[in-house]
């Protein structure tokens, strides 16, 4: 009875802080009516660019640092070429996919939440972003080695990577903070089991795979499209470090992936991946029980079609001049590879570009490192470090004196849409399931070092609510994850399963 009193107290006085607490505005003092879904054409729609919270969080977001890159600020990077062996012709006029296609690469690996000169020992997702130089302009594949991302949708990517990052008062990560912000987000089951995985250290940049994490659109000449995911899997082999291990490398030499890879391609050793793509017809969609467009999902049960082989052979010059100035953004597509309507890829679209503008400046493009090998024929101009070429006296479209022709090999493919704008979670979560399939095809030792990993953080958490909403994400994406994690923290194992219990998928 004492005991219910004091929780029904808590809750009032929760309700009563709740209803005292200012509301959430934009910075211009209008308060924010959805901070937790962006505004989408109907149901399964694009993003609209009216949503003006959700451009204002990621423009904002993207001028917190000068002039290190706010995400994946530690990398590396080196040169190759990328060669066509398979044949998806049939699905994308893209020229870089045509068969026997060869075209020059530059791949930037990278840790994602820590700063520049961070240990790359330390427990991260790992970036993998890979500039293709195609003859039709240069596309970017920018992804990550894991398969999937904590989160679904774009307005929640500032508070995801402040909640990472070290705290405001102390500037030192917190776990507490890290699970306060993830005890709201339960789709980010399956991202937190990987990363803590030891899949979150790897052994070296060359021994992981990588993976676009989005759907993107392949379109074919008739305009026709196909959903595809990409995966770069890795020749030399996934490998990773152990708890143990990660304190011994350290010791040794906090730049072993850096290290590891510019003396392989010094000696000869050059790595190679082979790319992957996943297909699925638009009629496909529905058919999974799961949103095949959630960035929190792999596509399971879908068959890979190998597309071709990345060999990296030479090493950056200047570490500054390439890899620093190095600029990806998924906006930069070529005919034929298109965006999907995943709604963590269409905020990425604005907010990668948006952000190179102003870490590396306006005219990040002219920098060679980010030139297309094509010429570019545009009326943009000026601007800081501007090392263009452009003369005459036209610089708008359309003129007589100096005509710009649009080509239809440049146009969009066609989206059918229906319903209203809105602002809504998608209709299909499926929080829980794949982080426990993840978890099973772990062996047992993988499995004992997650626990052991994913305690040492969790244990650091103060609050029991915060801390026993995560068990009770664990143990309903598996049973004995759960179990054995309350049981590493000491923690109720019955009150975990009853809280599981009560959560869907």
């Amino acid at each position: 009875m004492i005991a219910a009193f004091v929780s029904a107290q808590l809750l009032l006085s929760g309700a009563a802080f709740a209803q005292a607490a200012p509301p959430l505005t934009r910075d211009n003092g209008a308060v924010v009516g959805d901070n937790q879904n962006s505004q989408t054409a109907g149901a399964d729609g694009p993003v609209l660019l009216q949503d003006v919270h959700l451009i204002q969080k990621l423009q904002r977001f993207d001028r917190e640092r000068i002039p290190e890159r706010v995400v994946h600020a530690r990398g590396t990077g080196a040169h190759g070429s990328f060669t066509v062996t398979g044949d998806i012709s049939q699905y994308t006029r893209a020229k870089v996919f045509q068969p026997g296609a060869t075209t020059p690469v530059f791949v930037r690996f990278s840790t994602v939440i820590h700063g520049n000169h961070s240990p790359e020992t330390l427990r991260d997702p790992r970036g993998f972003a890979t500039k293709f130089y195609t003859s039709e302009g240069n596309w970017d594949l920018v992804g990550n080695n894991l398969p999937v991302f904590f989160i679904r949708d774009a307005i929640k990517f500032p508070d995801m990577v402040h909640s990472l990052k070290p705290s405001p008062d102390t500037n030192v990560q917190d776990p507490a903070r890290v699970f306060d912000f993830f005890s709201h987000v339960p789709e980010a089951t399956q991202m937190l089991t990987r990363v803590y995985s030891d899949y979150g250290t790897p052994r070296s940049y060359r021994e992981m795979d990588g993976n676009g994490v989005h759907a993107y659109k392949l379109v074919d000449d008739k305009g026709g499209y196909v959903y595809v995911k990409f995966h770069w899997d890795s020749r030399q082999g996934e490998h990773n470090l152990s708890g143990a291990q990660i304190a011994s490398v350290q010791g040794r030499d906090f730049n072993h992936l850096s290290n590891d890879l510019m003396k392989a391609i010094e000696r000869g050793d050059y790595p190679k991946w082979d790319l992957y793509v996943q297909i699925l017809k638009p009629d496909q969609l529905d058919q999974f029980a799961f949103n095949p467009l959630d960035a929190t999902k792999v596509w399971t049960g879908v068959p890979e079609v190998k597309v071709g082989t990345m060999t990296l052979d030479r090493n950056p010059a200047n570490i500054f001049q390439e890899t620093e100035q190095a600029a990806f953004a998924p906006a930069n597509l070529v005919p034929g590879i298109e965006p999907s309507e995943d709604r963590l890829l269409q905020g990425r679209m604005f907010s990668y570009a948006d952000t190179q503008l102003y870490r590396v400046g306006t005219n990040v493009n002219q920098l060679p490192i980010n030139a297309p090998k094509v010429a570019v024929n545009s009326n943009n101009q000026d601007g800081e470090h501007n090392s263009g070429a452009r003369s005459g006296k036209v610089n708008y479209e359309p003129s007589r004196i100096q005509p710009k022709p649009q080509s239809d090999a440049g146009r969009y493919s066609a989206l059918p849409l229906s319903g209203a704008t809105q602002q809504a979670r998608i209709a299909k979560t499926l929080n829980f399931r794949q982080a426990g399939e993840f978890y099973r095809s772990l062996s047992a030792d993988e499995r004992k070092s997650l626990i052991a990993n994913l305690a040492g953080d969790l244990g650091q958490v103060r609050d029991e609510t915060t801390m026993y909403t995560m068990l009770s994400y664990f143990h309903k994406a598996d049973a004995d994850y759960g179990t054995r994690l309350a049981q590493a923290l000491k923690r109720d194992a019955a009150k975990v399963k009853t809280l599981s219990d009560a959560l869907s998928d």
